[in-house]
């Protein structure tokens, strides 16, 4: 691993499964464990050796932890120069510019540098909440950005994903259950049938406060799987041994 050379403010987190660490700014934004999730969950065809394109990248984490599992090309594109910048420094430091680039752009005005149908596989773990007139949203505008639906909303990340993606290419998405209505609406009309969810629980005894999902470009209407449930904590506050694993052990492989 390259030196870090850490600005003011900054600090090194990493996920010591896929031996990737990231540099990150709390005072702008920081991933957490749904990046972590997400990057897990996405299992894309060919054993990801086509394009993969990493939406609203951030300061790299889903695009970098996924990167390790995936032998093809990986695109990171953020709207935020600064975000851009540290993730760019994060693919230098872990030694990956062979395999990842960082794209300094909105993701709806990306198309000049990637292709319409040319990626395989999107990822997205998007803003959650939308922009109303009672939303209460952060001041910060590092934040507002990638909490609030205020640079891209449900839909139009869907015709985004749909027009990046082949044919048959997988969409990987994180986001709130409470949600879930629209994301089955905004995908299903634009072409992307949901295929896979997995629900995540901070606790067993909690609602879920996550959702993993999965939709294929012109796949086949229905089928929907739900898979088995990730539970994050004990009751005593710690990570439970499938997030452990997830975190700590073995570098993650795709399935069959």
């Amino acid at each position: 691993m390259n030196e870090p050379n850490l600005k003011p403010g900054e600090r090194l987190d990493g996920l010591p499964s896929q031996a990737v660490t990231i540099i990150q700014n709390p005072d702008m934004f920081a991933y957490s464990l749904d990046a972590v999730l997400l990057a897990y969950f996405a299992n894309p065809n060919k054993k990801g050796r086509g394009l993969s394109v990493d939406l609203g990248a951030g300061t790299g984490a889903v695009g970098l932890f996924y990167a390790k599992k995936v032998p093809g090309q990986v695109q990171l594109v953020e709207i935020q120069e600064d975000l851009a910048k540290m993730a760019k420094r994060s693919v230098a430091l872990n030694e990956m510019e062979d395999r990842v680039s960082v794209i300094h752009s909105d993701m709806q005005a990306v198309f000049d540098q990637i292709k319409p149908g040319s990626v395989d596989t999107v990822l997205c773990n998007p803003p959650y909440f939308p922009v109303k007139e009672t939303t209460k949203q952060n001041v910060d505008e590092h934040y507002q950005i990638a909490r609030h639906e205020v640079a891209i909303d449900l839909p139009k990340l869907a015709q985004t994903a749909n027009k990046l993606l082949k044919n048959k290419g997988k969409f990987f998405l994180v986001h709130r259950p409470e949600r879930l209505a629209d994301i089955f609406a905004a995908l299903t009309a634009r072409g992307l049938q949901v295929k896979h969810v997995q629900f995540v629980y901070g606790k067993s005894d909690r609602e879920a406060n996550m959702v993993l999902v999965e939709a294929i470009k012109q796949g086949r209407p229905g089928g929907v799987r739900v898979l088995p449930p990730i539970v994050a904590y004990t009751k005593d506050n710690q990570y439970t041994k499938q997030v452990q694993n997830i975190l700590y052990g073995a570098p993650w492989t795709l399935e069959s």
